[in-house]
This record gives C-alpha cells, sequence and structure tokens, in this order.
C-alpha cells in the first residue's frame, strides 16, 4: 500500500521541528532568566551598589563560558552518537542545574551552577537546528528552522512573565521543571536519516573539531560563520542585558526594567525571526537577508542612543526595535549548518552559535575597559562598532547555502 504524501506544511509542522523549537523555548528562558532577576537575586545574597554591575558580569561571563565549553561537548558529541542523545543530555543536565541554582545563598555557589546550566543549555539549539536541517527537505528546511527560533525566543516572553510572578528562586525552580517535561516529548521523536545512513558507513571520521582547524579555507568557513552573529550578542549582551544603567544615563524619564527590555528585545526577536526565515525562503538567499538585517541593527542602535530623554515606553519600544533587527539568528545559526558535511554538522552548528553567546566574555570585558575612560555610551558605542565591521567582512565570504544538499560528507586529508 502506498504511503500518502507528507504536504510540505506537514514536514514543518512534523514531531522533530516542534520538539527542537520547545527546546529553544526553554534553553532561551533559562538564558535571558539571569539578565532579569540580576538585580533581585544578587541583593538577595548581600550585593549592593557597583557590585551589582561587576558581579553581574562575572555570572553573565560564567554562564556564557559554560556555554561555550558546553557547545564543543555537546558538538563532538552530536556528530558522534547522535542528535537525539544531546537533545536529551543536554536538557536533562539544564534542568537539575537550575533547580540547584534555586537554593544558592553565596556568589560562588551562584557562579558555579550558572556555568553548569551553561553547559547545559550549550547543546539545544545546535542540535535542533541540525536535526531539523537533515530531516526536511531543502525546499522547506528554512521554514523548519524559523520556527525553531521562533518559538524558542518567545521563551524570553515567558521568563519575564515569570519572573514577574514570583521571586527569583521560584523562577528558576520552574526552569527546571520545564526542561523535565521536555524529556518525556522527545521519546518518540526518530534520529536523522543522514546520521543513521552516516553511522553504517565505515572510514568516516565525525565530530572531528580539530579538522576545523588544520584546514585554513574549512577554518576560514568555520570562523565566518561565527562572527556574522556576534552584531546580535552585542545587542543583548550589553544594550538590553544593562538597559537600566543605559536609560538612567540617556535620560530616560522613568526606570526602565531590565526584565522589561529582555521581554521586549526577544519580542522583537520572535517577529524578526519569522520575518527573516520568510524573507530568506522568498528571496532564495540566506546572505541577502542577513545583510539586510545587519544594515538595520545599525539603523537601531543609532536610534537608541539618540533617543534622548524620552518616556520609558519609547526606551521599550526601541528595545523591540532592537530584537526585530537583531532577528536574523535563524538564518544566522541555519547558515552554520549548511555550511558543513553532516560527519561536522552538528559540532559546528552547536558550537558557532555557543561561541557567538561565548562572544559575550569578550564584548563585556572590552566593555567594562573602555568605560574606566571612555564612559558608558562611548565604550558601547566602539564595542558595537567593532562587532558589527567584524560582521560585515565575514559576510562578505561566505557562501550562498539556500540551495545547498546537505547529504554529503567532509573529506579529510
Amino acid at each position: 500500500m502506498a504511503h500518502k504524501p507528507i504536504s510540505p506544511l506537514g514536514m514543518i509542522f512534523s514531531l522533530p521541528v516542534i520538539v527542537a523549537a520547545l527546546g529553544y523555548f526553554v534553553d532561551i528562558y533559562d538564558l535571558v532568566l539571569f539578565s532579569i532577576v540580576r538585580v533581585p537575586s544578587l541583593k538577595s545574597i548581600g550585593l549592593a551598589g557597583q557590585e551589582l554591575i561587576d558581579n553581574g558580569v562575572f555570572l553573565l561571563n560564567m554562564q556564557m563560558a559554560g556555554m561555550l565549553l558546553g557547545g564543543i561537548l555537546w558538538g563532538v558529541l552530536g556528530d558522534r552518537k547522535g542528535r537525539l542523545k544531546i537533545m536529551f543530555g543536554s536538557i536533562f543536565l539544564y534542568s537539575l542545574a537550575n533547580f540547584a541554582n534555586g537554593m544558592v545563598s553565596t556568589l560562588g555557589a551562584y557562579a558555579a551552577l550558572r556555568f553548569i546550566a551553561g553547559v547545559g543549555l550549550a547543546g539545544e539549539l545546535g542540535a535542533g537546528i541540525t536535526l531539523v536541517s537533515e530531516v526536511l527537505h531543502r525546499s522547506v528546511r528554512g521554514y523548519g528552522t524559523m520556527l525553531v527560533a521562533s518559538v524558542g525566543v518567545s521563551g524570553a516572553i515567558l521568563a519575564n512573565i515569570v519572573a514577574s510572578a514570583y521571586d527569583w528562586r521560584s523562577a528558576f525552580y520552574i526552569g527546571g521543571a520545564l526542561g523535565l517535561v521536555l524529556l518525556l516529548a522527545r521519546i518518540s521523536v526518530a534520529e536523522s536519516g543522514m546520521f543513521r545512513t552516516m553511522e553504517e558507513k565505515t572510514g568516516v571520521s565525525r565530530g572531528n573539531m580539530l579538522a576545523l582547524f588544520t584546514d585554513r579555507k574549512r577554518f576560514l568557513r568555520y570562523l565566518n560563520s561565527i562572527l556574522i552573529g556576534v552584531p546580535i550578542w552585542f545587542v543583548v549582551g550589553i544594550l538590553i542585558t544593562f538597559s537600566p544603567e543605559f536609560a538612567k544615563a540617556l535620560g530616560t524619564t522613568g526606570p526602565v526594567s531590565a526584565g522589561n527590555a529582555v521581554m521586549y528585545c526577544y519580542l522583537g526577536l520572535v517577529f524578526g525571526d519569522l520575518t527573516s526565515g520568510l524573507l530568506s525562503q522568498a528571496l532564495q538567499s540566506r546572505k541577502k537577508v542577513v545583510l539586510l538585517y545587519m544594515l538595520l541593527t545599525i539603523a537601531a542602535i543609532t536610534v537608541y542612543f539618540l533617543q534622548g530623554s524620552r518616556s520609558p515606553r519609547f526606551f521599550y519600544g526601541v528595545c523591540l526595535a532592537l530584537g526585530f533587527t537583531a532577528g536574523y539568528w535563524a538564518i544566522f545559526v541555519t547558515v552554520a549548518a549548511e555550511q558543513f558535511g553532516t560527519n561536522l554538522r552538528a559540532t559546528v552548528a552547536t558550537t558557532v552559535p555557543n561561541f557567538v553567546r561565548g562572544m559575550v566574555v569578550p564584548i563585556t570585558l572590552l566593555f567594562q575597559f573602555f568605560r574606566r575612560s571612555f564612559g558608558l555610551e562611548a565604550s558601547a558605542l566602539m564595542v558595537g562598532a567593532i562587532c558589527l565591521v567584524a560582521g560585515f567582512a565575514a559576510l562578505a565570504f561566505l557562501e550562498e547555502t539556500f540551495h545547498k544538499d546537505l547529504d554529503y560528507f567532509e573529506e579529510f586529508l
């Protein structure tokens, strides 16, 4: 009996896509939760004043450093053991770390658990995008990754709602519970056919992280895949995370909440990811869309710093615009996955977004260094300029991958 062909819509809303999207939803919930609860959580363990910024940067960097290490760990394992196993392991580790995070009473314990949670969170997006890219036909895979990113970034909205309704400890407990519930939803998901085919082949090197650095052309592909995403995390890691401090310096007429700034930014990201994904399919190009959104990011940053003594509502509107212009995250990760063969795809797709997130460490350190001499606003503009120039240069050297067939292996000498 012949099987009825699956419609394009049925492929896009298939179980692997939905489960990957929910995994990224939980990932983003926790990723931004710390930015939202930074001030109340640090105050509750006895910190105040300048310590709230300095130790906030420290904890953010610990979380991002964990994601950097986790990106390498889960990426290599994803190519060697399978995409699904990584999605299970990463969310389980993250969930346990979040439960423990709700119990901390010292800065040291807080930092250690942010690091462990970062390691756990690192596997979600890359494994999910890799799985979706491999199970969907190339004509619709852009829609699938768009759905993953759009649903995922809306986790930030839930994080703000939960943090507003409950104390910061309960917010971490809820995040841990969401992760464990998600584990149950993954039981029925099948592994990527491309990965299963690769498993059956002998002599194929899988998850060889060093291979990304031993060939010049491959290394440049990898580096450029990372650099095009750096402007996104300048926006999130600096302009949004420290929005209360920027609002005060810019003369905003009322107090600005970091939680609301994050929520509006990620609301913009939802629409930005949806729009960039649709544009990518319409234009049949990844690179053109990334270029457009980077130019829009410059425009939004300009408005951010020139807004003057406006109301908090106007400030949040600019945060919404910043989120929208940074909404090429789905395209950025898809480009990285499409640049490499099946035996390196999970390694790349998992490490690239986490290296970009990990770039928050040098970005915030550079921001802190410049701030001592140039002040809050000038230092942010200087760091932003560096990030954007790097992004534009990297994009110029990347190949267009919209029509690329992904069923191939990287060959190592």
